[in-house]
């Protein structure tokens, strides 16, 4: 990673709760706020921001483990805050703490923790997981067959 990630960085933006972010399973909506699902994917987001500016050309990161909780509700039309402050940075880990609030209540906060990686090492072995899975899934149907 380029120098200049330390705890204490941080990343803010806002959104606007919409339709498509309330909580909905098989089409049901569940309940007219933000989901779980929906804020998970902003902070994760916010975390990300709070790397990418120090990515070296060959790195990349991905999340790593996640600590939520979901606190308290967001309704269509409001609009939620969602911050990373990076609290830890080694050579292959950043950590951030995370939340989103609205003007009115805090919504949800926990840790976000993202590994840093070399990007073709990572694509190399994502290639050779599906060159494994192909091989699998055609010993299978060759099975089946006969």
């Amino acid at each position: 990673m380029k120098s200049g990630l330390v705890p204490g960085t941080k990343v803010e933006f806002s959104v606007t709760v919409t339709e498509e972010m309330l909580p909905a399973f098989d089409g049901e909506v569940v309940h007219q706020v933000m989901s779980t699902v929906s804020m998970i994917y902003y902070m994760e987001k916010a975390g990300r921001y709070v790397i990418l500016p120090y990515l070296e050309e060959h790195e990349e990161g991905s999340g790593f483990g996640i600590n939520i909780k979901h606190v308290g509700p967001a309704v269509v039309g409001q609009e939620v805050t969602f911050r990373a402050v990076c609290t830890e940075v080694t050579e292959k880990r950043v950590v951030c703490e995370v939340s989103a609030q609205t003007a009115r209540n805090l919504v949800g906060l926990g840790t976000f923790t993202q590994a840093i990686f070399n990007k073709q090492e990572i694509q190399q072995r994502f290639r050779q997981l599906r060159e494994e899975i192909e091989a699998e899934n055609n010993s299978a149907r060759s099975d089946r067959k006969n």
